[in-house]
């Protein structure tokens, strides 16, 4: 990467997630899905992957961000959950306040630069913060 492309670049300089990281073979079994999650945005993506399923932080996390979240093969976002639980801005407002704080508290995690077809995304493989995240998610009531 040139000195201009990293001055330029929307995030650190990440080191590459080797193919013989477990993450990469998560990110594998939902390439699809993210690709067509990749297709649609143009905001930054980064994505925690699990066993068959991931959270995407869409934006800039912690300040500005969506999450969506692929699972089954489908992806859902902010706006699915709005449309099946019936949420009041209010309730995804505080959503929002403790996915930043799960965010925020996952500042010292590894991170790697991955990409899908020209897309580049951020991956952090961090058990904790998708449990948290998995957490919160599950924990949502109308």
């Amino acid at each position: 990467m040139s000195l201009f492309s990293r001055l330029f670049s929307k995030h650190p300089d990440y080191p590459p997630l080797e193919d013989t990281n477990p993450a990469a073979e998560q990110l594998a079994a939902i390439r699809e899905p993210l690709r067509k999650l990749a297709s649609q945005v143009s905001d930054p993506l980064e994505v925690i992957p699990s066993e068959g399923t991931a959270y995407v932080f869409v934006g800039k996390p912690p300040k500005r961000f969506g999450l969506a979240w692929i699972h089954d093969g489908e992806v859902s976002n902010f706006k699915t959950l709005i449309e099946q639980k019936g949420l009041k801005p209010a309730a995804l407002q505080g959503i929002v306040d403790k996915l930043t704080q799960a965010y925020e508290r996952s500042g010292g995690a590894t991170r790697y630069v991955s990409s899908i077809g020209d897309r580049e995304l951020v991956v952090t493989p961090n058990q904790d913060l998708e449990r948290t995240v998995h957490d919160i998610m599950e924990r949502v009531e109308a």
